[in-house]
Protein backbone atom coordinates (compact mmCIF):
# COMPACT_ATOMS: atom_id res chain seq x y z
CA UNK A 1 0.00 0.00 0.00
CA UNK A 2 1.46 3.60 -0.96
CA UNK A 3 1.67 5.31 2.02
CA UNK A 4 2.47 8.63 0.75
CA UNK A 5 -0.39 9.46 -0.80
CA UNK A 6 -3.11 9.28 1.56
CA UNK A 7 -0.94 11.12 3.85
CA UNK A 8 -0.68 13.95 1.17
CA UNK A 9 -4.25 14.13 0.81
CA UNK A 10 -5.01 14.27 4.83
CA UNK A 11 -2.09 16.88 5.11
CA UNK A 12 -2.43 19.06 2.05
CA UNK A 13 -1.23 21.99 4.44
CA UNK A 14 1.23 20.65 6.71
CA UNK A 15 5.01 21.05 6.64
CA UNK A 16 6.25 17.65 5.48
CA UNK A 17 9.24 16.45 8.33
CA UNK A 18 9.09 12.87 6.71
CA UNK A 19 11.09 11.25 5.27
CA UNK A 20 14.26 13.36 5.25
CA UNK A 21 16.21 13.94 1.88
CA UNK A 22 18.87 11.58 0.79
CA UNK A 23 21.23 14.20 1.73
CA UNK A 24 20.32 14.51 4.87
CA UNK A 25 20.53 11.01 5.44
CA UNK A 26 24.17 11.04 4.40
CA UNK A 27 24.91 13.74 6.44
CA UNK A 28 23.56 12.50 9.38
CA UNK A 29 26.12 8.84 8.45
CA UNK A 30 28.97 11.00 8.31
CA UNK A 31 28.40 12.82 11.60
CA UNK A 32 28.45 9.22 13.34
CA UNK A 33 31.36 7.88 11.47
CA UNK A 34 33.39 11.23 12.75
CA UNK A 35 31.88 9.89 16.14
CA UNK A 36 33.10 6.52 16.12
CA UNK A 37 36.84 7.97 14.70
CA UNK A 38 37.53 11.13 16.85
CA UNK A 39 38.97 11.49 20.16
CA UNK A 40 36.06 11.71 22.61
CA UNK A 41 35.40 10.78 26.34
CA UNK A 42 34.28 7.47 25.07
CA UNK A 43 36.83 6.20 22.08
CA UNK A 44 39.40 7.10 24.62
CA UNK A 45 37.97 4.25 27.33
CA UNK A 46 36.56 1.74 24.83
CA UNK A 47 39.37 2.56 21.47
CA UNK A 48 38.25 4.18 18.14
CA UNK A 49 36.83 2.22 15.26
CA UNK A 50 39.20 2.45 11.80
CA UNK A 51 37.36 4.65 9.28
CA UNK A 52 36.06 1.44 7.39
CA UNK A 53 34.96 0.11 10.55
CA UNK A 54 33.09 2.96 11.41
CA UNK A 55 31.64 3.87 7.70
CA UNK A 56 30.16 0.01 7.99
CA UNK A 57 28.65 0.70 11.61
CA UNK A 58 27.40 4.21 10.91
CA UNK A 59 25.55 3.07 7.41
CA UNK A 60 24.26 0.29 9.12
CA UNK A 61 22.96 2.60 12.19
CA UNK A 62 21.10 4.98 10.09
CA UNK A 63 19.36 2.16 7.96
CA UNK A 64 18.12 0.64 11.05
CA UNK A 65 16.87 3.69 12.24
CA UNK A 66 15.63 5.40 9.24
CA UNK A 67 13.72 1.21 8.84
CA UNK A 68 11.98 1.71 12.55
CA UNK A 69 10.93 5.31 11.89
CA UNK A 70 9.57 5.22 8.26
CA UNK A 71 7.12 1.85 9.44
CA UNK A 72 6.24 4.31 12.46
CA UNK A 73 5.36 7.16 10.65
CA UNK A 74 3.61 4.38 7.86
CA UNK A 75 1.36 4.07 10.91
CA UNK A 76 0.34 7.52 11.89
CA UNK A 77 -1.37 8.71 8.73
CA UNK A 78 -2.52 11.89 10.05
CA UNK A 79 0.40 13.41 12.05
CA UNK A 80 2.78 15.41 10.59
CA UNK A 81 6.34 13.27 10.35
CA UNK A 82 7.63 15.04 13.63
CA UNK A 83 7.23 11.59 15.96
CA UNK A 84 9.02 9.48 13.02
CA UNK A 85 11.73 12.28 13.48
CA UNK A 86 12.29 12.21 16.74
CA UNK A 87 11.97 8.50 17.04
CA UNK A 88 14.77 8.46 13.72
CA UNK A 89 17.05 10.89 16.26
CA UNK A 90 16.76 8.57 19.37
CA UNK A 91 17.30 5.25 17.66
CA UNK A 92 20.65 6.68 15.62
CA UNK A 93 21.14 7.94 19.54
CA UNK A 94 20.87 4.70 21.27
CA UNK A 95 22.39 2.35 18.25
CA UNK A 96 25.74 4.76 18.02
CA UNK A 97 25.81 4.40 21.61
CA UNK A 98 26.39 1.03 21.84
CA UNK A 99 28.85 1.06 18.94
CA UNK A 100 30.82 3.16 21.26
CA UNK A 101 30.63 1.11 24.01
CA UNK A 102 31.32 -1.84 21.90
CA UNK A 103 34.51 -0.32 20.69
CA UNK A 104 36.41 -1.34 17.60
CA UNK A 105 36.41 -5.24 16.55
CA UNK A 106 38.59 -7.82 17.82
CA UNK A 107 39.95 -10.66 16.19
CA UNK A 108 37.55 -13.03 17.45
CA UNK A 109 34.40 -11.20 16.47
CA UNK A 110 35.18 -9.75 13.10
CA UNK A 111 32.41 -8.01 10.83
CA UNK A 112 29.73 -5.53 11.72
CA UNK A 113 27.95 -6.47 14.52
CA UNK A 114 24.18 -6.82 13.81
CA UNK A 115 21.33 -3.92 15.21
CA UNK A 116 18.51 -6.38 14.40
CA UNK A 117 17.88 -6.95 18.04
CA UNK A 118 19.33 -4.43 20.47
CA UNK A 119 20.09 -4.75 24.27
CA UNK A 120 18.90 -1.89 26.09
CA UNK A 121 21.82 0.31 25.38
CA UNK A 122 20.20 3.22 27.64
CA UNK A 123 22.11 1.38 30.86
CA UNK A 124 24.79 4.28 31.72
CA UNK A 125 28.10 4.15 30.27
CA UNK A 126 29.59 5.23 33.65
CA UNK A 127 28.24 2.07 35.33
CA UNK A 128 30.47 -0.12 34.17
CA UNK A 129 33.92 -0.87 35.61
CA UNK A 130 36.82 0.07 32.93
CA UNK A 131 40.16 0.62 33.81
CA UNK A 132 41.42 4.04 33.26
CA UNK A 133 44.85 3.30 34.08
CA UNK A 134 46.43 4.64 30.54
CA UNK A 135 43.63 7.66 30.55
CA UNK A 136 44.37 11.27 31.15
CA UNK A 137 42.37 13.12 29.69
CA UNK A 138 39.07 13.61 30.75
CA UNK A 139 36.89 15.70 27.89
CA UNK A 140 33.19 16.39 27.63
CA UNK A 141 33.33 18.81 24.93
CA UNK A 142 32.68 17.01 22.06
CA UNK A 143 28.68 16.84 20.55
CA UNK A 144 26.36 19.33 21.18
CA UNK A 145 26.59 22.50 23.14
CA UNK A 146 24.22 22.88 25.83
CA UNK A 147 23.24 22.95 29.27
CA UNK A 148 24.69 20.25 31.63
CA UNK A 149 22.30 20.42 35.05
CA UNK A 150 22.65 17.65 38.43
CA UNK A 151 21.37 14.60 37.02
CA UNK A 152 23.45 14.54 34.64
CA UNK A 153 26.35 16.06 36.06
CA UNK A 154 26.55 13.31 38.50
CA UNK A 155 26.20 10.68 35.31
CA UNK A 156 28.55 12.67 33.16
CA UNK A 157 31.51 12.76 35.84
CA UNK A 158 31.51 9.65 37.46
CA UNK A 159 34.46 8.54 35.34
CA UNK A 160 36.60 11.23 37.81
CA UNK A 161 35.23 9.68 41.39
CA UNK A 162 36.56 6.09 40.25
CA UNK A 163 39.40 5.11 42.40
CA UNK A 164 42.73 4.65 40.89
CA UNK A 165 41.85 6.94 38.19
CA UNK A 166 44.83 8.73 36.32
CA UNK A 167 43.34 11.62 34.91
CA UNK A 168 45.88 14.67 34.82
CA UNK A 169 43.68 16.79 32.39
CA UNK A 170 39.80 17.89 32.30
CA UNK A 171 38.29 19.71 29.40
CA UNK A 172 34.55 21.02 30.76
CA UNK A 173 34.40 23.63 27.53
CA UNK A 174 31.28 22.99 25.15
CA UNK A 175 28.53 22.47 28.38
CA UNK A 176 27.01 24.83 30.38
CA UNK A 177 26.87 24.41 34.08
CA UNK A 178 24.34 25.61 36.54
CA UNK A 179 24.65 26.13 40.11
CA UNK A 180 23.42 22.51 41.17
CA UNK A 181 25.44 21.28 38.44
CA UNK A 182 28.19 22.74 39.55
CA UNK A 183 27.39 21.45 42.95
CA UNK A 184 28.08 17.89 41.78
CA UNK A 185 31.21 19.07 40.30
CA UNK A 186 32.66 20.42 43.20
CA UNK A 187 33.80 17.48 45.62
CA UNK A 188 34.81 15.72 42.50
CA UNK A 189 37.21 18.14 41.51
CA UNK A 190 38.28 18.56 45.32
CA UNK A 191 39.32 14.94 45.08
CA UNK A 192 41.21 15.02 42.05
CA UNK A 193 43.02 18.48 42.14
CA UNK A 194 46.30 17.33 43.66
CA UNK A 195 46.74 15.40 40.33
CA UNK A 196 45.31 17.95 37.55
CA UNK A 197 48.19 19.52 35.28
CA UNK A 198 45.82 20.84 32.75
CA UNK A 199 42.30 22.48 33.18
CA UNK A 200 39.57 24.17 30.17
CA UNK A 201 36.94 25.82 31.82
CA UNK A 202 36.45 27.85 28.94
CA UNK A 203 32.99 28.76 27.40
CA UNK A 204 31.09 26.43 30.28
CA UNK A 205 28.51 29.08 31.58
CA UNK A 206 27.13 29.94 28.36
CA UNK A 207 23.49 31.60 28.76
CA UNK A 208 23.31 31.41 32.50
CA UNK A 209 22.41 34.48 34.06
CA UNK A 210 25.22 37.10 35.55
CA UNK A 211 24.71 36.13 38.98
CA UNK A 212 24.22 32.34 38.59
CA UNK A 213 27.76 32.26 36.53
CA UNK A 214 29.87 34.05 38.88
CA UNK A 215 28.70 31.65 41.55
CA UNK A 216 29.71 28.96 39.60
CA UNK A 217 33.27 30.12 38.76
CA UNK A 218 33.18 30.61 41.93
CA UNK A 219 32.36 27.21 42.93
CA UNK A 220 35.01 26.17 40.52
CA UNK A 221 37.78 28.48 41.81
CA UNK A 222 37.35 27.06 45.28
CA UNK A 223 37.51 23.37 44.53
CA UNK A 224 40.47 23.97 42.42
CA UNK A 225 42.40 25.97 44.89
CA UNK A 226 45.60 24.84 45.52
CA UNK A 227 45.80 22.78 42.48
CA UNK A 228 49.29 22.64 41.16
CA UNK A 229 48.37 23.57 37.20
CA UNK A 230 50.41 23.94 34.47
CA UNK A 231 47.59 25.48 31.87
CA UNK A 232 44.49 27.30 32.36
CA UNK A 233 42.19 28.08 30.05
CA UNK A 234 39.20 30.57 31.16
CA UNK A 235 38.29 31.18 28.06
CA UNK A 236 34.85 32.30 26.06
CA UNK A 237 33.25 33.20 29.68
CA UNK A 238 32.50 36.76 29.35
CA UNK A 239 34.32 36.96 32.18
CA UNK A 240 35.00 40.97 33.09
CA UNK A 241 36.83 42.21 36.35
CA UNK A 242 33.79 40.24 38.00
CA UNK A 243 34.69 37.16 36.69
CA UNK A 244 38.32 37.54 37.54
CA UNK A 245 37.92 37.84 40.60
CA UNK A 246 35.34 34.74 41.14
CA UNK A 247 38.53 32.57 40.17
CA UNK A 248 40.06 34.36 42.54
CA UNK A 249 40.77 31.81 44.81
CA UNK A 250 42.60 29.50 42.28
CA UNK A 251 44.27 32.32 40.33
CA UNK A 252 45.91 33.38 43.82
CA UNK A 253 46.85 29.39 44.51
CA UNK A 254 49.17 28.81 40.98
CA UNK A 255 52.70 30.17 40.70
CA UNK A 256 53.67 27.39 38.25
CA UNK A 257 51.58 27.86 35.25
CA UNK A 258 52.91 27.57 31.87
CA UNK A 259 50.02 28.26 29.87
CA UNK A 260 47.02 30.86 30.69
CA UNK A 261 44.47 31.36 27.90
CA UNK A 262 41.48 34.64 28.14
CA UNK A 263 40.57 34.81 25.26
CA UNK A 264 37.19 36.46 24.01
CA UNK A 265 36.49 36.94 27.79
CA UNK A 266 35.37 40.99 27.70
CA UNK A 267 38.96 41.52 29.76
CA UNK A 268 38.59 45.24 30.45
CA UNK A 269 41.15 47.91 32.11
CA UNK A 270 39.87 46.93 34.97
CA UNK A 271 40.24 42.88 34.48
CA UNK A 272 43.66 43.10 32.74
CA UNK A 273 44.88 44.33 36.40
CA UNK A 274 42.69 41.78 38.05
CA UNK A 275 44.65 39.21 36.40
CA UNK A 276 48.03 40.91 37.08
CA UNK A 277 47.24 41.38 40.63
CA UNK A 278 45.69 37.88 41.25
CA UNK A 279 48.43 35.55 39.67
CA UNK A 280 50.94 35.63 42.29
CA UNK A 281 54.05 34.20 39.91
CA UNK A 282 54.08 33.98 35.72
CA UNK A 283 58.22 32.99 35.71
CA UNK A 284 57.24 29.32 34.28
CA UNK A 285 54.67 30.85 31.59
CA UNK A 286 55.40 29.87 27.97
CA UNK A 287 51.94 30.61 26.57
CA UNK A 288 49.77 33.51 27.27
CA UNK A 289 47.08 34.93 24.88
CA UNK A 290 44.73 37.65 25.51
CA UNK A 291 42.68 37.31 21.82
CA UNK A 292 39.31 39.51 21.89
CA UNK A 293 39.02 41.47 24.35
CA UNK A 294 38.72 45.40 25.05
CA UNK A 295 41.63 46.10 26.58
CA UNK A 296 42.50 49.08 25.92
CA UNK A 297 45.81 51.51 26.39
CA UNK A 298 45.54 51.13 30.20
CA UNK A 299 44.63 47.48 29.91
CA UNK A 300 47.96 46.95 28.52
CA UNK A 301 49.81 48.34 30.71
CA UNK A 302 48.79 46.36 33.31
CA UNK A 303 49.57 42.92 30.70
CA UNK A 304 53.15 43.85 30.09
CA UNK A 305 53.95 43.78 33.73
CA UNK A 306 52.67 40.33 33.11
CA UNK A 307 54.83 39.80 29.93
CA UNK A 308 57.58 41.99 31.73
CA UNK A 309 57.80 39.15 34.63
CA UNK A 310 57.69 35.89 32.13
CA UNK A 311 60.91 35.81 31.11
CA UNK A 312 60.26 31.68 29.26
CA UNK A 313 57.52 33.34 27.10
CA UNK A 314 57.22 31.77 24.03
CA UNK A 315 53.72 32.27 22.52
CA UNK A 316 52.11 36.11 23.26
CA UNK A 317 48.90 36.90 22.00
CA UNK A 318 47.34 40.04 22.34
CA UNK A 319 45.34 40.17 18.85
CA UNK A 320 42.29 42.12 18.75
CA UNK A 321 42.35 44.17 22.19
CA UNK A 322 41.82 47.95 20.91
CA UNK A 323 45.22 49.08 22.07
CA UNK A 324 46.26 52.19 20.81
CA UNK A 325 50.17 53.70 20.64
CA UNK A 326 50.53 54.12 24.40
CA UNK A 327 49.64 50.63 25.00
CA UNK A 328 51.50 49.00 22.17
CA UNK A 329 54.56 50.95 23.05
CA UNK A 330 54.34 49.79 26.62
CA UNK A 331 53.76 46.29 25.37
CA UNK A 332 56.97 46.41 23.20
CA UNK A 333 59.21 47.79 25.64
CA UNK A 334 57.41 44.71 27.80
CA UNK A 335 58.56 42.17 25.21
CA UNK A 336 62.42 43.10 25.52
CA UNK A 337 63.11 40.60 28.26
CA UNK A 338 60.99 38.01 26.93
CA UNK A 339 64.36 36.98 24.72
CA UNK A 340 62.96 33.02 23.92
CA UNK A 341 59.24 34.20 21.90
CA UNK A 342 58.73 32.10 19.17
CA UNK A 343 55.57 33.52 17.78
CA UNK A 344 53.81 37.02 18.53
CA UNK A 345 50.19 37.94 17.34
CA UNK A 346 49.71 41.44 17.48
CA UNK A 347 46.94 41.56 14.91
CA UNK A 348 44.16 44.21 14.97
CA UNK A 349 45.24 46.85 17.04
CA UNK A 350 45.82 50.65 16.49
CA UNK A 351 49.78 50.69 17.82
CA UNK A 352 50.72 53.25 14.44
CA UNK A 353 54.19 54.53 14.26
CA UNK A 354 55.56 55.18 17.25
CA UNK A 355 54.54 51.87 18.59
CA UNK A 356 55.77 50.14 15.80
CA UNK A 357 59.35 51.81 16.12
CA UNK A 358 59.29 51.00 19.57
CA UNK A 359 58.39 46.90 19.02
CA UNK A 360 61.09 46.74 16.05
CA UNK A 361 63.68 47.06 18.93
CA UNK A 362 62.16 44.17 20.93
CA UNK A 363 62.40 42.08 17.82
CA UNK A 364 66.01 42.75 17.02
CA UNK A 365 66.83 40.56 20.09
CA UNK A 366 64.50 37.68 19.42
CA UNK A 367 66.48 35.06 17.29
CA UNK A 368 63.53 32.00 18.29
CA UNK A 369 61.08 33.85 16.11
CA UNK A 370 59.34 32.06 14.02
CA UNK A 371 55.55 33.39 13.51
CA UNK A 372 54.82 37.51 13.68
CA UNK A 373 51.53 38.82 13.05
CA UNK A 374 51.40 42.30 12.37
CA UNK A 375 48.79 42.82 9.84
CA UNK A 376 46.49 45.71 10.94
CA UNK A 377 48.70 47.66 13.06
CA UNK A 378 48.25 51.26 11.61
CA UNK A 379 52.41 50.57 11.13
CA UNK A 380 52.41 52.74 7.57
CA UNK A 381 55.80 52.92 5.77
CA UNK A 382 58.27 53.99 9.01
CA UNK A 383 57.12 51.06 11.65
CA UNK A 384 57.17 48.34 8.83
CA UNK A 385 60.66 49.35 7.66
CA UNK A 386 61.87 49.66 11.37
CA UNK A 387 60.32 46.19 12.26
CA UNK A 388 61.38 44.00 9.08
CA UNK A 389 64.86 45.64 9.41
CA UNK A 390 65.36 44.28 13.03
CA UNK A 391 63.43 41.40 11.75
CA UNK A 392 66.34 41.19 8.83
CA UNK A 393 68.84 40.71 11.51
CA UNK A 394 67.25 38.61 13.74
CA UNK A 395 64.76 35.56 13.53
CA UNK A 396 66.84 33.33 11.05
CA UNK A 397 64.11 30.56 11.31
CA UNK A 398 61.46 32.09 10.38
CA UNK A 399 58.24 31.08 8.65
CA UNK A 400 55.31 33.42 8.95
CA UNK A 401 55.67 36.90 7.88
CA UNK A 402 51.90 38.60 7.84
CA UNK A 403 52.27 42.80 7.64
CA UNK A 404 48.70 42.73 5.56
CA UNK A 405 46.61 46.33 6.21
CA UNK A 406 49.62 48.75 7.24
CA UNK A 407 48.97 51.55 4.50
CA UNK A 408 52.37 50.04 3.15
CA UNK A 409 53.70 51.40 -0.18
CA UNK A 410 56.55 50.58 -2.46
CA UNK A 411 58.62 53.13 -0.79
CA UNK A 412 58.99 50.37 1.90
CA UNK A 413 59.62 48.05 -0.75
CA UNK A 414 63.60 47.61 -0.49
CA UNK A 415 63.75 47.15 2.97
CA UNK A 416 60.85 44.12 3.51
CA UNK A 417 62.66 42.53 0.58
CA UNK A 418 65.67 42.60 1.85
CA UNK A 419 64.19 40.86 4.96
CA UNK A 420 61.86 38.42 2.73
CA UNK A 421 65.46 37.66 1.21
CA UNK A 422 67.34 37.19 4.34
CA UNK A 423 64.31 34.50 5.55
CA UNK A 424 64.98 31.23 3.69
CA UNK A 425 62.74 28.84 5.91
CA UNK A 426 59.80 31.29 5.00
CA UNK A 427 56.63 29.34 4.52
CA UNK A 428 53.91 31.80 4.19
CA UNK A 429 54.25 35.77 3.75
CA UNK A 430 51.11 38.06 3.86
CA UNK A 431 51.71 41.64 2.43
CA UNK A 432 47.57 42.23 1.52
CA UNK A 433 45.88 45.44 1.35
CA UNK A 434 48.66 47.44 1.27
CA UNK A 435 49.97 49.59 -1.49
CA UNK A 436 53.06 48.11 -2.83
CA UNK A 437 52.32 48.74 -7.05
CA UNK A 438 54.25 46.62 -9.51
CA UNK A 439 57.05 47.76 -7.80
CA UNK A 440 57.19 46.35 -4.45
CA UNK A 441 55.50 43.49 -5.68
CA UNK A 442 58.57 43.08 -8.46
CA UNK A 443 61.08 43.53 -5.33
CA UNK A 444 59.33 40.84 -3.24
CA UNK A 445 59.41 38.73 -5.97
CA UNK A 446 62.77 38.83 -6.84
CA UNK A 447 63.98 38.60 -3.03
CA UNK A 448 62.03 34.76 -3.47
CA UNK A 449 63.63 33.95 -6.61
CA UNK A 450 67.34 32.18 -5.01
CA UNK A 451 66.03 29.58 -2.32
CA UNK A 452 63.13 29.98 -0.33
CA UNK A 453 61.99 26.62 -1.05
CA UNK A 454 60.08 25.91 1.93
CA UNK A 455 57.60 28.83 0.68
CA UNK A 456 53.77 27.81 0.01
CA UNK A 457 51.61 30.76 0.49
CA UNK A 458 51.95 34.40 -0.52
CA UNK A 459 48.84 36.79 -0.50
CA UNK A 460 49.72 39.91 -2.36
CA UNK A 461 45.92 41.08 -2.90
CA UNK A 462 44.86 44.61 -2.85
CA UNK A 463 48.09 45.86 -3.65
CA UNK A 464 47.48 47.91 -7.17
CA UNK A 465 49.40 45.39 -8.72
CA UNK A 466 49.18 45.47 -12.56
CA UNK A 467 50.64 43.02 -15.39
CA UNK A 468 54.02 43.24 -15.04
CA UNK A 469 53.99 42.60 -10.84
CA UNK A 470 51.55 39.77 -11.17
CA UNK A 471 52.93 37.82 -14.02
CA UNK A 472 56.47 38.41 -11.69
CA UNK A 473 55.08 37.10 -8.64
CA UNK A 474 53.51 33.90 -10.34
CA UNK A 475 56.89 33.50 -12.63
CA UNK A 476 58.60 32.87 -9.44
CA UNK A 477 56.17 30.90 -6.80
CA UNK A 478 55.40 28.34 -9.67
CA UNK A 479 59.22 27.17 -8.96
CA UNK A 480 58.77 26.85 -5.58
CA UNK A 481 58.66 22.66 -4.70
CA UNK A 482 56.11 22.61 -1.92
CA UNK A 483 54.21 25.95 -3.03
CA UNK A 484 50.18 26.05 -2.41
CA UNK A 485 48.62 29.26 -3.00
CA UNK A 486 49.14 32.79 -4.78
CA UNK A 487 46.66 35.31 -3.69
CA UNK A 488 47.05 38.66 -6.11
CA UNK A 489 43.08 38.97 -5.74
CA UNK A 490 42.02 42.80 -6.03
CA UNK A 491 44.37 44.32 -7.79
CA UNK A 492 44.37 46.24 -11.24
CA UNK A 493 45.81 43.47 -13.51
CA UNK A 494 44.34 43.67 -16.75
CA UNK A 495 42.87 41.19 -19.10
CA UNK A 496 46.02 40.04 -20.52
CA UNK A 497 47.75 39.56 -17.51
CA UNK A 498 45.03 37.23 -16.40
CA UNK A 499 45.20 35.52 -19.27
CA UNK A 500 49.20 35.44 -18.95
CA UNK A 501 49.12 34.54 -15.15
CA UNK A 502 46.48 31.72 -15.43
CA UNK A 503 49.08 30.29 -18.83
CA UNK A 504 51.67 30.03 -16.00
CA UNK A 505 49.10 28.28 -13.40
CA UNK A 506 47.76 25.60 -15.89
CA UNK A 507 49.14 22.88 -14.17
CA UNK A 508 48.51 23.51 -11.22
CA UNK A 509 45.14 26.26 -11.09
CA UNK A 510 44.17 25.48 -7.51
CA UNK A 511 47.37 26.80 -6.06
CA UNK A 512 45.61 30.51 -7.95
CA UNK A 513 43.59 32.39 -5.78
CA UNK A 514 40.22 33.41 -7.46
CA UNK A 515 40.48 36.71 -9.28
CA UNK A 516 36.98 37.58 -9.34
CA UNK A 517 37.64 40.73 -7.53
CA UNK A 518 40.33 41.85 -9.89
CA UNK A 519 39.37 45.12 -11.87
CA UNK A 520 40.98 44.95 -15.02
CA UNK A 521 39.68 48.84 -15.81
CA UNK A 522 42.12 49.76 -13.34
CA UNK A 523 44.96 47.99 -15.77
CA UNK A 524 47.72 48.40 -17.69
CA UNK A 525 45.43 50.06 -20.53
CA UNK A 526 44.20 52.90 -17.87
CA UNK A 527 46.13 55.70 -19.66
CA UNK A 528 45.36 58.50 -17.07
CA UNK A 529 47.28 56.39 -14.57
CA UNK A 530 50.64 56.86 -15.72
CA UNK A 531 51.14 53.31 -15.28
CA UNK A 532 50.10 51.69 -18.60
CA UNK A 533 51.28 49.96 -21.23
CA UNK A 534 54.03 52.81 -21.86
CA UNK A 535 55.82 51.52 -18.34
CA UNK A 536 55.89 47.74 -19.52
CA UNK A 537 59.71 48.25 -20.78
CA UNK A 538 60.63 50.03 -17.26
CA UNK A 539 59.53 47.65 -15.07
CA UNK A 540 60.39 45.21 -17.09
CA UNK A 541 64.21 46.19 -16.91
CA UNK A 542 63.44 46.65 -12.64
CA UNK A 543 62.74 43.17 -13.43
CA UNK A 544 65.97 42.52 -14.79
CA UNK A 545 68.25 44.37 -13.00
CA UNK A 546 66.78 44.90 -9.71
CA UNK A 547 69.31 42.89 -7.09
CA UNK A 548 68.23 42.56 -2.97
CA UNK A 549 71.12 42.74 -1.03
CA UNK A 550 71.71 40.44 1.93
CA UNK A 551 73.53 40.84 4.81
CA UNK A 552 76.52 38.34 5.49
Amino acid sequence: MDATSPNSERRPFSIKLWPPSQNTRQMLVERMRNNLTTKSIFTQRYGVLTQEEAEENAKKIEDVAFSSANEHYEKEPDGDGSSAVQLYARECSKLLLEALKRGPRTKEFGGVPSFEKTEDVTEELTSEKVSTADVTLFDISKGQRAFIEAEEAEEILRPLKEPGNSYTKICFSNRSFGLEAARVAEPILVSIKSQLKEVDLSDFVAGRPEAEALEVMTIFSAALEGSVLKSLNLSDNALGEKGVRAFGALLESQSSLEELYLMNDGISKEAARAVCELIPSTEKLRVLQFHNNMTGDEGAQAISDVVKHSPLLEDFRCSSTRIGSEGGTALSEALESCTRLKKLDLRDNMFGVEAGVALSKALSNHADLTEVYLSYLNLEDDGTVAITDALKGSAPLLEVLELAGNDITVEAAPVISACVAAKQHLAKLNLAENELKDDGAIQISKALEQGHDQLKVVDMSSNLIRRAGARQLAQVVIQKPGFKQLNINANIISEEGIDEVKEIFKNSPDMLESLEENDPEGGDDDEESGEGEGNEDELESKMKNLEVKQDD
